[in-house]
């Protein structure tokens, strides 16, 4: 779906998470960035990817790895999908889709016969310089780390 390839720049973004801080690409130069595209806050696959990350972050840490969730959802949803699940990361609420459309994460679906534009649930792993450094497009949600912590 996406047009991105490892070795690419990563988009320069700009978003605003579920507490209402902007977070953009330049915020992560330094660190290893993973942002992960989620289709809906608080629905099963989201909710077992998100909570894999979260039981995992201390090793995301440990190898300085920061990271960002992005979906369509509004702030407000963000907040609660936080709140219920204690996330230690922030969650851009992308209404616009200026971040998912930058990535290429937009496009016809298919689910149980009906077709529809939504996220494909599609990671991205970007390096201090900001480059792609890997991309996960078969998501396991309850083995999301694993996939990126190789």
């Amino acid at each position: 779906m996406t047009h991105l390839k490892i070795g690419d720049a990563a988009p320069a973004f700009s978003g605003i998470d579920q507490n209402g801080t902007t977070h953009s690409l330049v915020d992560y130069k330094g660190k290893k960035l993973v942002v992960f595209f989620y289709p809906k806050a608080n629905t099963p696959g989201c909710t077992a990817e998100a909570c894999d990350l979260r039981d995992n972050y201390e090793r995301f840490k440990a190898n300085n790895y920061e990271l960002l969730g992005v979906s369509a959802d509004s702030a407000k949803a963000q907040k609660k999908f936080e709140e219920k699940y204690d996330f230690p990361f922030a969650l851009l609420a992308d209404e616009e889709k200026n971040i998912i459309n930058a990535f290429g994460v937009w496009g016809p679906k298919k689910f149980m016969g009906k077709e529809y534009d939504g996220i494909h649930r599609t990671t991205f792993v970007i390096n201090e310089e900001g480059v792609i450094e890997d991309i996960i497009k078969e998501v396991k949600t309850k083995a999301h780390a694993a996939q990126i912590l190789k």
